[in-house]
């Protein structure tokens, strides 16, 4: 992978991925996202979406193609919050800057405007124990944000969530994203928070995992729930629903 002054572009290029055993996961992938992109990737299970994202924040290294990111300030939010138990929300938000070796003030001050930005201020000394789910995904979020990231990488992350909370996380992450300017890919297994998200839909082959399809989304930001029950939305989404069980026949 290639960085220099960062926008927030990434390019996947003819990207391929066989792990040791044999297994190819991924397979000429080819996907563009440019500054202002917020893309979400659906695919039948297994089909590599996860390894996509470790692909684009260099955990892992492709077997073939190449992945361009004009920006080292990368974000990665799992599918589990992932957080220390023993820790505050606002220690576990500090993580981040710790490992990148930032200083004490500085870290304590982007812990802090990061709680704030996702609506935690107050629950500075909580710990997860004591969080609701989608408090302990928010401090994940919060997290990611104090390395303000140009591309953020999103793996399933309100999977696990009640339905409720699930639509609630989906319109702060669609406030953040408005807000702070960064490049999404977002990987998950539901249409319509796909089409609700986006900008654009990619859509995944089974593996070993392409890219088969990319559906637009035109919708400006920012976007109302009521959204999802307009003729326009229902098209999308069955567009990208049909071409999901296309790709997964």
């Amino acid at each position: 992978m290639t960085a220099s002054v960062g926008t927030g572009t990434l390019r996947f290029a003819a990207v391929a991925k066989t792990f040791d055993n044999g297994t190819i996961a991924l397979s000429e992938v080819d996907l563009d996202l440019a500054p202002g992109d917020f893309v979400s990737v659906v695919g039948p299970s297994g089909c590599g979406k996860s390894t996509l994202l470790r692909l684009a924040s260099g955990l892992t290294a492709p077997t073939g193609g190449e992945i361009f990111a004009d920006t080292g300030k990368i974000g990665y939010v799992f599918q589990d919050p992932t957080l220390l138990e023993w820790r505050s929300a606002a220690k576990n938000v500090e993580l981040a800057g710790e490992l990148h070796g930032m200083a004490r003030a500085e870290r304590r001050k982007r812990a802090a405007e990061a709680l704030e930005l996702v609506g935690l201020a107050g629950f500075e000394k909580q710990l997860p124990g004591q969080l609701s789910g989608g408090m302990r995904m928010r401090v994940s979020l919060a997290r990611a944000l104090t390395l303000d990231p140009e591309i953020f990488l999103f793996d399933e992350p309100f999977g696990a969530l009640d339905e409720i909370t699930r639509l609630r996380m989906q319109d702060e992450l669609q406030r953040l994203f408005r807000t702070q300017g960064f490049t999404g890919l977002f990987i998950t297994h539901s249409v319509t928070e796909a089409v609700y998200l986006s900008t654009r839909v990619a859509v995944m082959s089974a593996r070993p995992g392409r890219i088969v399809r990319e559906v637009d989304v035109p919708f400006p930001f920012p976007r109302s729930p009521e959204i999802r029950y307009h003729a326009d939305f229902a098209r999308i989404a069955g567009e990208v629903s049909a071409a999901l069980k296309e790709a997964s026949s």
